[in-house]
């Protein structure tokens, strides 16, 4: 069984920073891409960034002021967010999609941390 566990979010000014981090555990038979999501309320998740074996993707919101990376020795995702607005402040939730054993795709989440910036 794959668990995810988040960890980083939290209250910041507007223009601060912070880290979040997001570390699976259990089997992983294929990876395919780790990344973060946020879901405002009222509002569809949405996708922040993520990250495959070869490339790294951002939303366009994002763009310049957010960072991912991965530990592939830990299955560690981390998200380094800086000039955070007050726009961000939502909930995070880690994602891990990939494939079993007969390539059929599988999807974890997180259970969300909250990021809150102040104004």
């Amino acid at each position: 069984q794959v668990r995810l566990v988040e960890s980083g979010g939290g209250l910041v000014p507007s223009g601060g920073s912070l880290r979040l981090s997001c570390a699976a555990s259990g089997s992983i038979f294929n990876f395919v891409a780790m990344g973060w999501h946020r879901q405002a309320p009222g509002k569809e998740r949405e996708l922040v960034a993520d990250i495959t074996t070869s490339s790294t993707n951002y939303a366009d919101s994002v763009k310049g002021r957010f960072s991912i990376s991965r530990d592939n020795a830990e299955n560690t995702v981390y998200l380094q967010m800086n000039s955070l607005k007050p726009e961000d402040t939502t909930v995070y939730y880690c994602r891990l999609d990939s494939t079993n054993v007969v390539g059929i795709q599988v999807i974890h989440w997180g259970q969300g941390t909250q990021v809150t910036v102040s104004s």
